[in-house]
């Protein structure tokens, strides 16, 4: 009886197309983003923040990014690693040569980097699509490999051959480098990732949004009805592009700290792919929930024996993360091909009727 919509009544077009049309939603939201603003950084350790919180907003931003062009524009692409590398070594890139630059400014800009590659290689989806366009996607991930661990130039000739993030401040707080707090670097990342969520929740309900869907549902009928398919697609590898590449920056700037480019190789496309498979696609809170679910699952498994306290081995526990993520993600899409969002949509609409069953 407690949540639902009866007796909140619309006065004006602007409340009828308000975000989020329940009240009880909006405080839900304003208390989820207190928790994570205020509480989190008060009580939780650098454990929490580094192993789980942040990973977990990098993934679900990179997941968004990939769900805005494979759920909600129908364009599949098994590239993202090579997306989040171009932002990262991009990202890299300018904060060595612009070293008194604003370095979030900087990270926002190599996502502009990763959109304007994403363009390019969002070209042959003009004449292919499904599997054929998952494969031009997927050369380039390999090409990104190789062009990021042999050319020199693009971890400034490290003997290495790894990127290693400089220290750099923000307004006289430590933001990136070895010597950059958890706290610090928690914030730096939920607020981009709230205000990116926030521009793509709203893009998503415009009528950009609804020109992807339209490619997505039908292209034919959608370039009939006068949607151009060039500049449709070729946007939403844009803004993908630029959510992943963005994504990639935050994960060397302030997850690893430093890294070589097979941090974003083939399996990182797949695990973001799996992501937004599990979080369901066409869903913005699917991509959150999957990606949750690919970094606490394993997480979850490897403590276990130790809670438990069962004598097992590294190696062993390893191979059973394996089998048991890939048990669930088939049990999932069994049972809910749809995704853990559209369960957690189908909670809702039980709430707004209980305790009364339809």
């Amino acid at each position: 009886m407690i949540y639902r919509d009866t007796g909140q009544f619309k006065h004006s077009y602007e409340k009828d197309q308000e975000l989020f049309p329940i009240s009880q939603d909006r405080w839900g939201i304003g208390v989820i983003l207190l928790i994570a603003f205020v509480l989190i950084p008060l009580i939780a350790n650098d454990y929490w923040l580094q192993a789980i919180l942040i990973p977990f907003l990098i993934f679900s931003l990179a997941a968004l990014g990939l769900n805005l062009l494979t759920g909600y524009a129908g364009q599949l692409s098994l590239g993202t690693g090579g997306f989040m590398a171009v932002g990262a070594y991009s990202c890299y890139k300018l904060v060595t040569l612009f070293p008194n630059t604003n370095v979030i400014l900087l990270i926002l800009l190599s996502g502009l980097f990763s959109a304007v590659v994403g363009i390019i290689f969002g070209l042959p989806s003009l004449r292919i699509k499904g599997f054929y366009l998952a494969v031009a996607t997927l050369a380039a991930q390999f090409f990104f490999e190789w062009l990021f661990g042999r050319v020199g130039w693009f971890y400034n000739y490290n003997d290495s051959g790894a990127i290693e993030v400089p220290v750099r401040k923000v307004f006289d707080f430590i933001v990136t480098g070895p010597t950059a707090t958890t706290q610090v670097r928690y914030i730096v990342v939920l607020s981009i990732v709230v205000i990116l969520s926030y521009i793509a929740v709203n893009i998503l309900r415009g009528r950009i949004g609804r020109s992807w869907m339209a490619i997505r549902d039908m292209d034919i009928a959608a370039e009939l009805i006068g949607i151009r398919p060039l500049k449709t697609k070729l946007l939403a590898f844009a803004m993908s592009s630029f959510y992943v590449g963005i994504a990639g920056s935050l994960f060397i700037f302030t997850y690893l700290g430093s890294a070589e480019v097979e941090v974003f190789d083939i399996n990182m496309s797949f695990e973001i792919l799996f992501m937004i498979i599990i979080g369901g696609l066409g869903s913005v809170s699917g991509a959150f929930m999957g990606a949750a679910f690919i970094v606490l699952v394993p997480i979850l498994i490897t403590n276990l024996p130790l809670i438990l306290g069962i004598p097992i081995n590294a190696a062993t526990v390893e191979h059973f993360n394996f089998m048991i993520l890939g048990s669930l993600i088939i049990v999932f899409l069994i049972f809910e091909p749809h995704g853990l969002a559209k369960i957690w949509s189908i909670m809702r609409e039980k709430l707004r009727v209980w305790p009364f069953p339809y």
